[in-house]
């Protein structure tokens, strides 16, 4: 396949969409209805023939977890399938994309900021993601184009029409028969942000109601994917040579429960399409429904290529605080799910999260908490203060006084840093995959079967290779290594991955595309009154090379 986004930019997308074979639009329109508010603002610039779609510059932000990261992968590949440029600078752009989370105020706060620049700046914005889905009639996002985390497959039409001065809503949420679905399709055209690396979401929602939570109200009640559709998706990202498949949702140990399967289930018949050297990554799942299945997951989770990796938040190590923050679990059941699976998978990481500062936390509470850190020591441990989220019953209960709270995290991280979890890996020899460069752009970073974190000296060589090492020290978060040589584990037949900024599951087969690139170019090129007459122009042109093309099969 031709690189279609060279230096990470995306142009001319479209010309390489078969004719009468469009992967974006959509074909059946009739659940969701668009409410489209019309502004005379900007009407001499952006209306009529003057719009030519798929001219512009897109700049896409995303806050929050990987499925967010996810949905904006497929935003920004429907987009450049029909031909808009996907740019990393912000001031270049033509229209803001802006992918929010509403977990924490924080978050919120940097979302709206984003959205107060843009429009400083004369851009056009589009809000999406969790905090547009959840209150879309906010203050600050009055006037702009929202579309909600289950219509991401429509952002080619809310672009299109914000870019000519509308303002346009889509909130709805895809049905399957009468049970909620998954999402937009997994088939869209995507780019994904690190070319080794494919997130999929397996479903949507969940089953808990936690009292602190505000991604319920954003993703709402569980929707799964069906594992035919999933194990496909896994095909086709290691046939564009994918390395590493991160299945992610708000919790995956709740997969399945709406459509008769579960998450063993999946796991089973997606490790059977991984390639030898490649690897599977669960994300996060909550301790009430991996307890059904333990020996299954430890088996799954025992799987060479599987990481041996579990993400299992606990919050708080009290019951009082779980029982009211309707956790539907007990510090004793997390212990279950955390002891056997270190008995069964030895050497197993199992990240955690706990909220300080909740609002029924007693100091004997925290108490309680800061015990079961000191009980496991969490090799990775998130951190979070309570936020009162609105609309959350949590956030209609009395504060505990803000000084507490930070006096809690502060001890809890020290905590945290007070002991070592890596210092016995020294000496150990390991294999290695190599997905990703540092922050600090001086090393490469590889993970082992433990999803533990190796830094490797900068060789491209190594990129997307499996990498025998020995491990010379290491640090609180990560450790550093001898490279010993190239592993031989890794599939020689798997292709190259596909180059930074091309889009997934868009084919260029048809001559036709070719012979319009140069002449679409020529067009944008033009601008004011001469757009009408470079659009009837083009139409013209377009039609004679198609003729001539086909008829010489020519690829140009």
């Amino acid at each position: 396949m031709p690189e279609l986004c060279p230096s990470g930019f995306v142009e001319d997308i479209e010309d390489v969409v078969k004719p009468g074979s469009d992967p974006v639009s959509v074909p059946t329109r009739n659940l969701v209805v668009p409410r489209i508010k019309r502004s005379n603002k900007d009407i001499a610039k952006a209306t009529g023939d003057s719009f030519l779609p798929g001219t512009h510059k897109i700049y896409v932000k995303t806050w929050g977890c990987a499925h967010n990261s996810s949905d904006s992968e497929y935003m920004a590949g429907q987009l450049a399938a029909k031909g808009y440029s996907i740019v990393e600078d912000a001031s270049s752009a033509d229209l803001w994309l802006l992918n929010s989370c509403t977990v924490k105020n924080p978050a919120e706060d940097h979302f709206r900021g984003a959205i107060d620049s843009g429009l400083r700046q004369g851009k056009k914005v589009v809000a999406a993601g969790c905090v547009s889905q959840a209150t879309p009639n906010v203050e600050y996002l009055k006037g702009l184009s929202v579309v909600g985390v289950q219509q991401t497959d429509r952002i080619v039409e809310v672009v299109e029409e914000t870019l000519k001065g509308n303002s346009v809503r889509l909130l709805g949420s895809k049905k399957d028969g009468r049970r909620k679905a998954g999402g937009a399709a997994l088939t869209l055209p995507k780019i994904r942000r690190n070319p080794l690396v494919e997130i999929i979401a397996i479903n949507t929602g969940c089953l808990n109601h936690c009292t602190y939570c505000k991604t319920k109200h954003a993703r709402g009640d569980l929707g799964s994917y069906s594992i035919e559709e999933l194990v496909a998706r896994a095909k086709q990202a290691f046939q564009e040579g994918v390395r590493e498949i991160w299945l992610t949702s708000e919790d995956t140990g709740a997969y399945g429960r709406d459509i008769g399967e579960t998450l063993p289930d999946l796991l089973r018949e997606m490790v059977a399409v991984v390639p030898e050297g490649c690897m599977l990554r669960l994300g996060m799942t909550n301790p009430p429904y991996i307890l059904d299945y333990l020996e299954d997951m430890a088996e799954i989770l025992s799987h060479p290529r599987v990481y041996s990796f579990l993400h299992v938040p606990v919050q708080s190590g009290s019951d009082p605080v779980l029982a009211e923050m309707k956790r539907e679990y007990t510090a004793a059941q997390f212990r279950t799910v955390i002891d056997f699976l270190r008995k069964a998978v030895p050497g197993i990481t199992i990240a955690t999260d706990i909220i300080c500062g909740f609002p029924t936390e007693t100091e004997e509470d925290f108490e309680e908490t800061m015990a079961l850190v000191r009980e496991y020591r969490f090799p990775s441990l998130f951190i979070n203060q309570f936020y009162p989220r609105p609309g959350t019953p949590a956030a209609k209960m009395k504060r505990i006084p803000t000084h507490v709270v930070k006096e809690r995290t502060k001890r809890l991280s020290e905590l945290f840093q007070s002991y070592q979890t890596y210092d016995g890996r020294v000496g150990q020899r390991q294999a290695v995959l190599v997905t990703e460069v540092a922050h600090d752009k001086k090393h490469l970073v590889g993970h082992n079967k433990f999803y533990e974190q190796v830094l490797l000296p900068m060789n491209e060589d190594y990129m997307g290779q499996s990498v025998d090492v020995v491990i010379t020290s290491a640090g609180k978060h990560f450790m550093h290594c001898e490279v010993l040589a190239l592993g031989s584990s890794m599939d020689k037949t798997l292709p190259r991955p596909l180059p930074k900024g091309q889009v997934s599951g868009v084919q260029s087969d048809a001559p036709t595309q070719h012979c319009l690139r140069d002449v679409r170019l020529v067009c944008r090129s033009w601008s004011g009154h001469w757009q009408w007459t470079a659009s009837v122009f083009i139409a013209l042109v377009s039609a004679f090379l198609a003729y001539v093309c086909t008829r010489r099969g020519v690829t140009l």
